[in-house]
């Protein structure tokens, strides 16, 4: 069969690290407040000419060299993002161009936090059907940029960055490597719980992130573990054959909870919301890319990809390394 064969990752953060403490001089906050309702204690906030394509440029060439693959063998550039450099074009070509792999397919995948899943499935379905060879599937974001710094509910959760994974088609046996399974959802009729009061075409303005962080919550626990399970019995896969849950990285509490759900131990889980804080579509490729460099992810293991997101959007992907 033909697979989605996971061949190199790499990521990219900004230079400027904001602890919980600099976040506690600006707004009524605490560094005790924030680590024990979310896990985090810094995050990463892009500076004047950081951007979601200059981020997304370095991912993609970190990925690429781990992958030992050239630019020009890439024909298909899938980029998630809430925050692109433009409203068009795709910041995806922007990337492109700087790799010098023009011609081939590339654009944009607006999913927010569940972005990377959205775009990874798109790949897939390109890479399985012969419409490309070799994708860099990317997530990047710039959230510092729709925060509003003086709302302490939103502005300490989020932060900047970027990470990116190869992909390649491949004739490989059933047990062998790449994407197995995935499952995506949405439901708009949650808008109001997570969203950007902003937009071309209704403000004309980007706007600021509002969220109801509690009935968030409920929702990405709930749904989670659901997206998880159908993606199981999808790839016939018992939850203790997963060897790890990368997640997208957006509370402690929620990764904690939805490994209590699935019955598996957090130790199973990446953790990075602690450093990274949540960044939305790029925070499944970096805690990845940081689990994959560390050693922790090995070739031949089983790894669940899962996320949730402003929509609500939501999905998981199981793929063999």
């Amino acid at each position: 069969m033909i697979r989605s064969v996971f061949k190199g990752a790499g990521s990219a953060l900004p230079r400027r690290i904001v602890s919980n403490a600099e976040l506690a001089e600006r707004v009524d906050t605490s560094d005790e407040w924030i680590r024990e309702r979310t896990g985090i204690t810094q995050r990463y906030v892009a500076g004047d000419d950081e951007t979601t394509g200059t981020l997304a440029t370095a991912a993609a060439r970190a990925a690429l060299a781990d992958a030992g693959i050239e630019a020009s063998a890439v024909d298909l550039i899938v980029l998630a993002t809430a925050t692109p450099d433009s409203t068009f074009p795709a910041t995806a070509t922007q990337v492109q161009a700087a790799l010098g792999c023009n011609g081939g397919a590339a654009f944009d995948v607006a999913a927010v936090c569940s972005g990377f899943l959205y775009a990874l499935a798109t790949a897939d379905s390109m890479l399985r059907t012969g419409m490309a060879k070799c994708a860099l599937v990317i997530g990047a974001e710039t959230f510092s940029r729709l925060l509003d710094w003086d709302d302490r509910a939103t502005c300490v959760l989020f932060g900047d960055g970027a990470g990116a994974m190869v992909f390649a088609a491949e004739e490989v046996s059933e047990d062998g490597p790449g994407v197995i399974a995935t499952k995506l959802h949405a439901d708009g009729a949650h808008r109001e719980l997570l969203y950007v009061d902003g937009g071309p075409s209704t403000t004309g303005t980007v706007g600021k992130l509002r969220m109801k962080g509690r009935e968030v919550f409920r929702h990405a626990v709930v749904n989670l573990a659901e997206v998880l399970e159908e993606v199981l019995v999808q790839a016939d896969v018992p939850a203790g054959a997963i060897d790890w849950i990368v997640p997208h990285q957006a509370n402690l509490r929620i990764l904690e909870a939805t490994a209590r759900k699935l019955g598996l131990p957090i130790d199973k889980v990446v953790v990075t919301v602690d450093r990274h804080a949540n960044t939305s579509a790029a925070s499944v490729p970096l805690a990845f890319d940081a689990a994959w460099r560390d050693g922790r992810i090995q070739r031949g293991q089983l790894v669940m990809l899962e996320a949730m997101g402003g929509g609500f959007t939501w999905g998981a992907s199981l793929l063999r390394v």
